[in-house]
């Protein structure tokens, strides 16, 4: 046991990333919309996280060159700058669902009204100039995060599982029944392509070689990636089953369109203290979520165009800056519009499957090369399971974006039944996220 746990470390940043806020989010309102019968989805997008990140991290451990300079090498410099290209945009727009997020975690905690527009972004500056600073000040900037990513998960992990106890062990207080309105399926969507985040998977290999891991140390990567990536879906089931016991079948549904919504209505029936509790686990998978989204956007960027690809590098942290910035920029304009929190964080979380195959095919195509012999040689079993991640993740990218046009393009009276969705500036952006 001590040994599993001296192995956690990468890929503990990487679930840490994945299950942010969008993913809390996105969670609790499959839970409620969709109850006990979502819990099979999550653990095949567990199952198919953990090849993902475990092909990736052993390229990173079994290459010497990073992977876009290896993708540039055998395929041109072009490839690997699309590669960035992609997974830059999808960060940074990922980023400004972590702003929002942010907001919805602290509010609820400071009363029962929403702040003005003034305050709000005073927030949202705030604490990206703290994460600026953070970026350039830190002397190991890896360990560091690492650290503080292990602490934020415990974090996470405790408030949720205590308000999963403390709920279950409750009674219900009313007889459910069967939900008869519409099925949130970009909300389902939303879930899966936050649990089975193929542009985490693809930083695994970057952060890898940041730990120092070698071709000595495959067997601590996979243990790593399984071990982590298991908390993460753990995480995630607590989460959806939280809200099925409070949410879902309630004979006066609630609309959640905002976080405050999702955290005050625990109050209720289970105390302030849950509310609390809840707000916590949001403003903890913030916090997780803010710096290391951007980090991946800003290395995996600079990396493509030939200028560095380790954190003490000084374009990884200017690409991670400005992925920051992006994402602050963006959240600003949604807050000035008073768009929906969940409906803009939905919709962003939804969005990140569409781009992604590419990555998934360059993990594929760069762990199935001839000169991968001996112990270089990637199990089959891995490529096969990758494999199914990658047609997955090609389905869920058509299903988005269907999902996402019909919704920009509802009728303005259907627009106020899916949470004012036509307001996500993500999605008017662009229809790509990480």
């Amino acid at each position: 046991m001590k040994n599993i746990f001296k192995s956690v470390g990468p890929a503990i940043i990487v679930a840490a990333v994945v299950l942010g806020p969008g993913s809390i989010l996105t969670s609790s309102k499959v839970g409620a919309n969709l109850g006990i019968a979502a819990l099979p989805v999550v653990v095949i997008a567990a199952i198919l996280m953990i090849a993902m990140v475990a092909l990736s991290a052993r390229l990173g451990a079994v290459y010497e060159k990073s992977l876009c300079d290896e993708l540039a090498s055998r395929l041109g410099r072009w490839v690997s700058v699309a590669i960035g290209l992609t997974l830059f945009t999808l960060v940074a727009f990922f980023q400004s669902s972590n702003n929002v997020a942010l907001l919805g975690g602290i509010e609820p905690m400071l009363g029962d009204g929403q702040l003005s527009f003034g305050p709000r972004c005073a927030i949202i500056v705030t604490a990206n100039v703290l994460i600026i600073g953070f970026l350039y000040l830190l002397p190991n900037l890896y360990k560091s995060v690492e650290s503080v990513m292990k602490i934020l998960m415990a974090l996470m992990g405790t408030a949720f599982l205590v308000n999963f106890v403390v709920i279950f062990a409750k009674p219900r207080g009313f007889e459910p029944i069967v939900p008869t309105g519409d099925t949130d399926w970009l909300a389902l969507l939303g879930m899966i392509g936050t649990t089975f985040s193929i542009g985490g998977a693809f930083y695994q290999a970057y952060l890898v070689k940041e730990k120092g891991w070698g071709l000595g140390e495959v067997k601590e990567a996979l243990t790593d990636s399984v071990v982590s990536i298991t908390m993460l879906g753990g995480m995630t089931a607590i989460i959806l089953l939280t809200s099925w016991r409070v949410f879902y079948g309630h004979p006066d549904p609630v609309e959640m369109k905002s976080v405050a919504d999702v955290a005050r209505q625990l109050e209720p029936s289970f105390g302030v203290s849950a509310k609390f509790i809840f707000c916590g686990g949001i403003l903890a998978g913030a916090l997780s979520s803010f710096l290391v989204n951007a980090m991946i956007g800003g290395t995996v960027m600079s990396d493509s165009l030939g200028l560095g690809a380790r954190l003490q590098d000084k374009w990884p942290l200017h690409m991670t800056a400005l992925a920051l910035l992006v994402g602050m920029g963006v959240a600003i304009a949604s807050l000035a519009q008073e768009g929906s929190t969940v409906a803009l964080i939905t919709i962003a979380q939804a969005c990140t499957v569409i781009g992604l195959p590419a990555l998934a095919a360059s993990l594929i195509y760069l762990g199935t090369r001839k000169d991968l012999v001996g112990e270089r040689k990637v199990p089959q079993a891995m490529i096969v399971v990758a494999v199914i991640g990658f047609c997955v993740s090609c389905v869920l990218a058509c299903l988005t974006a269907n999902k996402v046009y019909a919704k920009l393009n509802a009728p303005p009276a259907a627009e106020v039944q899916v949470d004012d969705a036509s307001e996500s500036p993500p999605s008017e952006a662009d229809t790509d996220e990480e």
